[in-house]
């Protein structure tokens, strides 16, 4: 009987820790007032270790990061999303390509006009993928709300 159970916990133990490791990024979604009617929208990606998340422009293969901001009347992009952070360019042979990534973290920023004086929520999604040296997790999706505008 006690081999049967130390065979079982063995056996679980390598499905448990791949499991733990199902989300090695970390959102963080807010916004900065610049004057009256101008804020920026901040999407900030925390990377665990080892892992990379790819930039918006990624190079052929990979999924690149990219975001879907909701339209709305109140609410007016100004530009492209641009990304703070230290950019990595590597020829990656499982692609053939050469990748661009960030590490640690990255800080994706849009700047917005607001047209009403009433508080807003800018709704949106991102849409990202990560891998580390072994293997790459399938794109995922998450979504956000973030407040600009009122008082």
């Amino acid at each position: 009987m006690k081999k049967l159970l130390t065979a079982l916990a063995l056996f679980a133990l390598p499905i448990l820790a791949s499991a733990q490791i199902e989300n090695p990024v970390n959102w963080k979604f807010s916004s900065k007032k610049i004057n009256e009617t101008t804020y920026e929208l901040h999407m900030t990606a925390t990377i665990d270790a080892g892992w990379h998340l790819y930039a918006q422009e990624a190079g052929e293969g990979p999924v690149p990061t990219s975001f879907k901001i909701t339209k709305s009347p109140l609410v007016v992009a100004q530009g492209k999303i641009t990304e703070v952070g230290k950019l990595h360019k590597q020829f990656d042979k499982n692609f053939n390509s050469e990748l661009k990534y960030y590490e640690g973290m990255v800080d994706f920023v849009q700047k917005v006009t607001v047209k009403s004086k009433a508080a807003v929520k800018v709704k949106g999604s991102v849409e990202y993928m990560v891998c580390d040296d072994h293997q790459c997790l399938p794109p995922k999706e998450v979504e956000f709300a973030i407040s600009v505008g009122g008082k």
